[in-house]
């Protein structure tokens, strides 16, 4: 990565972390030692100078992080569309019939069965980046996935259907 993270130390605080974007933005967050934290925004005419804050609790800090998570996937996967030829990502439904529905990705053994990977899942409003094997699948789920053609069509019929 090319931009650079300063972290400061903040006695009886916690830790500052900031960043100078390409548009020459200071943005940082502080942790507080009892797991607070704090979205900085400085003044662009005077970058020492904090212009705003955003208190956030963990549940809004790991929403933050989830969508800038899943949006940095999102830019990758399209980035490795670019770059290499036959790996493709599609999207597919966990329709209300699925042999999937209410049960963890870890039944599916997608990989093991189509050689695709599940990178992420939307649910609603919500991205899970990189579901891990216990993450549990529901109706309307739309499952982000990267693979071959073959495999993807392999996939769409696994989550479909189940295994052959």
């Amino acid at each position: 990565m090319g931009v650079r993270v300063e972290k400061t130390d903040l006695p009886g605080i916690g830790v500052r972390h900031e960043i100078i974007t390409a548009a020459g933005r200071r943005v940082g967050v502080i942790t507080h030692h009892d797991g607070r934290r704090d979205l900085l925004f400085f003044d662009p005419e005077d970058p020492d100078s904090c212009k705003a804050s955003v208190p956030l609790d963990n549940d809004e800090a790991g929403a933050i992080a989830e969508i800038l998570g899943a949006s940095v996937i999102f830019s990758q996967l399209a980035d490795l569309r670019l770059q290499a030829e036959g790996v493709l990502t599609e999207q597919f439904p966990i329709p209300a019939g699925s042999p999937f529905a209410g049960r963890p990705l870890r039944d599916t053994a997608a990989r093991r069965h189509t050689g695709t990977s599940i990178v992420a899942v939307l649910r609603q409003q919500n991205v899970t980046a990189s579901p891990g094997p216990e993450f549990v699948f529901e109706a309307g789920d739309i499952v982000v996935a990267v693979g071959t053609r073959d495999g993807l069509d392999q996939l769409a019929q696994l989550l479909t259907d189940g295994p052959a």
